[in-house]
């Protein structure tokens, strides 16, 4: 299983929304990192759930159940979306600032490639994280 991270303005596309929706096609995506992430999701892969521009922080976890398809918003190019549904509610959401005040995560590529709408994380990172979301204390 791989490890992602997806990112979504909270007045677009909020956690709340995609829980009441049940299941999303993340589309809209124009970078070409971010689509090659899209591409490499595989059904059952997990992807946090971040915040960006308001909240800036993590708030759930969402599951692919259904691999890259054409993304039909796409007027020119290759560009692709991917399935997801929801999987958890972290007890407590992770921080901008908590991550990076972690120095086990200072290599995230969150922080590294802080534009990336779509970015990966490794098993290493992932665990921590959900750790934190947890009771937002926890250590490696």
């Amino acid at each position: 299983m791989n490890y992602w991270l997806i990112k979504s303005e909270p007045h677009k596309y909020s956690w709340e929304q995609f829980v009441k929706d049940k299941q999303t096609f993340w589309d809209g995506v124009r970078n070409y990192a971010a689509r090659n992430n899209l591409k490499a999701m595989k059904k059952g892969d997990l992807a946090f759930f971040y915040h960006s521009n308001e909240g800036l922080c993590i708030v759930g976890i969402a599951k692919v159940v259904k691999e890259h398809t054409p993304d039909k918003t796409a007027k020119e190019g290759e560009w692709y979306g991917v399935d997801f549904a929801p999987y958890k509610t972290l007890k407590k959401a992770v921080s901008l600032q908590q991550i990076k005040q972690e120095p086990f995560l200072k290599n995230m590529e969150l922080i590294r490639l802080s534009r990336l709408s779509v970015s990966k994380v490794t098993d290493n990172e992932f665990n921590k994280i959900v750790l934190m979301g947890e009771d937002n204390k926890s250590t490696l």
